[in-house]
């Protein structure tokens, strides 16, 4: 008879006495003969038929109380470090903190920390505060070393490669107090190469790098059903899925480090083209007299249908709940719209690879942000168009 036992990544074990551990352990690394051990894995498997050490503090002395360990597990998640708030950060915070993760948090502007602050003072109405470990629920700190003082599985959500980098590597990064063993994983969408720098720079340190940026949007953030694109150490990817699965419903491991950023770069290639595209096609649409929903419902029912047309439309008034409906506030922006195409433009400059269509888009979001779109979602493209008269 055996059962299994989910343990955090990084739970240590104790024992009271230097000796090899009566039961069998399923993980990659071996188990040292140490009073202190951690393991890096998070799966454990025990054989009932081999008494368990009474001086074991992290498993059960029998199989009969397994529930109450599970529960105990669970209770005590080992916190979570989260750097960068912004429109897709926040939500998924919100989501690793929904399926009980502790969070250490940061980011360059304060306020953007302050809506889980204030959360945190309001104890009253939410779980506990304290988890048995001793640590909050919610701390925030001044820098991203002191989350990776706190926390040894962080994530990171950040606009471009700057960003990304001197959140890594800049005099107050997460390099300069990361623990060894410890799991990075970056959902920024940035150059691969900065992504492959990256890696290497956290791997001399004795900790792992992934790339997993995201697609869904602001929408899918909320509701926890981003798609994960996951670059780096196949034997990590595990560790990596337990917590982009609380925030995403597709995690999908595309190879080593910087796989998980080029197919990003291609999915938003692909859907500033479309977006484009379904502008222009209701635009002309409406200037020939169509009526805008009737246009949207018959291009969504024919060969012509993709994620712009029937769930993000550009038009106002045709859908509810995107950011058209809402003068093009929210959403995902213009300008990192302009700066995905530029990755897009600089991977294909690099592997010699013809983009007509991709450079084109790239052009169209650039003169965008230099005519006052910048701040407004990529869908506004529709608005702009109806307002160019040059073209």
């Amino acid at each position: 008879m055996s059962f299994m036992l989910l343990l955090p990544r990084g739970t240590t074990v104790l024992t009271s006495t230097p000796c090899s551990l009566p039961w069998e352990v399923l993980l990659e690394a071996a188990v040292c003969p140490v009073k202190r051990v951690q393991f890096s894995s998070h799966v454990y498997k025990f054989w009932s038929n081999h008494p368990l050490p009474a001086s074991c503090l992290e498993c059960p002395p029998d199989g009969s109380n397994i529930n109450n360990m599970c529960s105990r597990s669970m209770a005590s998640k080992t916190p979570v470090g989260f750097i960068g708030l912004g429109n897709m950060g926040n939500p998924m915070a919100k989501n690793l903190m929904k399926h009980g993760y502790p969070l250490i948090i940061y980011d360059v502007f304060p306020d953007a920390c302050k809506e889980f602050q204030d959360a945190g003072e309001q104890a009253g109405s939410r779980p506990p505060l304290k988890v048995q470990d001793g640590h909050l629920q919610i701390q925030v700190v001044s820098s991203p070393a002191d989350v990776a003082e706190k926390a040894d599985r962080i994530i990171t959500m950040l606009p471009t490669s700057n960003n990304a980098i001197e959140a890594y590597s800049g005099a107050n990064g997460i390099l300069k107090k990361v623990k060894k063993g410890s799991l990075l994983i970056d959902s920024s969408t940035i150059d691969p190469t900065v992504s492959k720098q990256l890696a290497k720079e956290v791997e001399k340190m004795g900790a792992v790098f992934m790339d997993a940026p995201v697609s869904g949007g602001v929408g899918a953030a909320r509701s926890g059903n981003l798609t994960f694109m996951v670059g780096g150490v196949e034997d990590e990817f595990a560790a990596a899925q337990e917590l982009l699965g609380c925030m995403g419903s597709n995690v999908v491991y595309c190879g080593a480090v910087g796989t998980g950023q080029a197919a990003k770069i291609c999915n938003n290639m692909l859907l500033a083209i479309s977006m484009i595209g379904t502008a222009e096609a209701m635009n002309l649409g409406i200037r020939l007299g169509l009526d805008p929903k009737l246009l949207a419902k018959i291009l969504n029912m024919s060969s012509g249908r993709c994620w712009s047309s029937d769930t993000y439309n550009p038009v106002p008034g045709v859908m509810d709940g995107v950011p058209s409906a809402n003068n093009y506030q929210g959403g995902f922006g213009t300008t990192l719209m302009a700066k995905d195409l530029g990755l897009a433009q600089d991977s294909a400059t690099s592997t010699k690879s013809p983009i007509l269509l991709g450079s084109q888009a790239h052009q169209i979001y650039r003169v965008m942000c230099a005519k006052g779109y910048s701040k407004k979602d990529f869908s506004s493209v529709f608005q702009f168009l109806r307002e160019e008269e040059t073209f």
